[in-house]
Formats: C-alpha cells, sequence, structure tokens
C-alpha cells in the first residue's frame, strides 16, 4: 500500500512562540524540526512528483516514442525555428554531450536536420523536417495533456502558484 499523500502526514502547525525557533532552523512551519520524516522533504516530495509526471509522460507520449529531452528538443526547435545545437541546448537546459546525443538521435529518425550555417560554415544549423515538424505538432498536443494530467490533483488557483514556485526554483 503506498504511503498517504504528504498533505495527510504533515503534523499541525506550533503554536505562534514555538514557530519563531523552527523558522530560524529553516524548519518548515508545521513540521517538527526536531523529527526527520521523509515524506515531509522536499527533494523526495519533488522526486515522487517527478515520478508520476515521468509515468503520465510515458503513457500520453506513447506511440510516438519520444524521451523528454527528444521532445524539449523538438518543442524548442518548433518554438524558434532555426537554431544551433549550442543554443538548443542552453535553450533545454541541457549540457553539450546530451545536447549532441539528442540531436544525433533526432537527425536519424528523421526529425531533424544539420546544415552548416551560411554565415559560418563551421557552425551547424537544426531545423525541423516536415516528418519533424508533424511529429513536434502531436508531442505538443499531448504534453497539454501531460500538464493538465499532472497538475490535475491541484484546484486551477493552486496550479499557477505551483508552476510560478517551480520556476523559481529552477
Amino acid at each position: 500500500m503506498p504511503p498517504p499523500p504528504p498533505s495527510q502526514t504533515l503534523r499541525t502547525q506550533a503554536p505562534a512562540s514555538a514557530s519563531a525557533p523552527a523558522a530560524a532552523s529553516g524548519a518548515i512551519a508545521g513540521v517538527d524540526a526536531g523529527a526527520y520524516r521523509l515524506e515531509d522533504q522536499a527533494g523526495h516530495l519533488l522526486r515522487r512528483a517527478h515520478q508520476r509526471h515521468t509515468a503520465l509522460f510515458q503513457e500520453i507520449m506513447g506511440t510516438l516514442d519520444l524521451t523528454p529531452t527528444q521532445f524539449a528538443a523538438l518543442a524548442r526547435i518548433r518554438e524558434f525555428g532555426e537554431t544551433t545545437q549550442n543554443l538548443l541546448g542552453r535553450q533545454t537546459a541541457m549540457d553539450p554531450a546530451t545536447i549532441q546525443g539528442v540531436v544525433q538521435r533526432l537527425v536519424a529518425r528523421g526529425f531533424v536536420e544539420r546544415r552548416p550555417d551560411p554565415a559560418d560554415r563551421r557552425v551547424m544549423v537544426l531545423s525541423l523536417t516536415v516528418a519533424g515538424t508533424r511529429i513536434a505538432r502531436e508531442a505538443i498536443t499531448r504534453a497539454r495533456e501531460i500538464t493538465h494530467a499532472t497538475l490535475e490533483p491541484l484546484a486551477p488557483a493552486e496550479r499557477a502558484v505551483f508552476v510560478e514556485l517551480l520556476r523559481k526554483l529552477s
């Protein structure tokens, strides 16, 4: 049986007089500063949320057979148009080795093409092929479903706040 949701495991808020030392020590409000409970830890909760999102991604992307990094690359190229591999890596928060492998796989699948930059033939420019444009469009439609399913447990107002808080953390 899976553990109860974190919202059901948090302890009740300490009285105001007891919360000052907890706040000073960096403890989360409502959590006993002396206890270490895994289900109260940000990293653990982020990992569990990521696992849930990843399972939804795999289920909904399904037959498109794209990894999250491949999807991110396709979505960015579709959004910004032609780009260099270096810039694409920065736009998707991938290190050079990772983006290189992602691009190689997308080229091999016929979704991305590489060609020399006319202004500097040492630089390769990436763009979507017709097949890449088609799969990116379908993947983005599915990605909206994934986002909706990921955030579904939250109230509409909580969704916007949650996404904004994630932006602050990343």
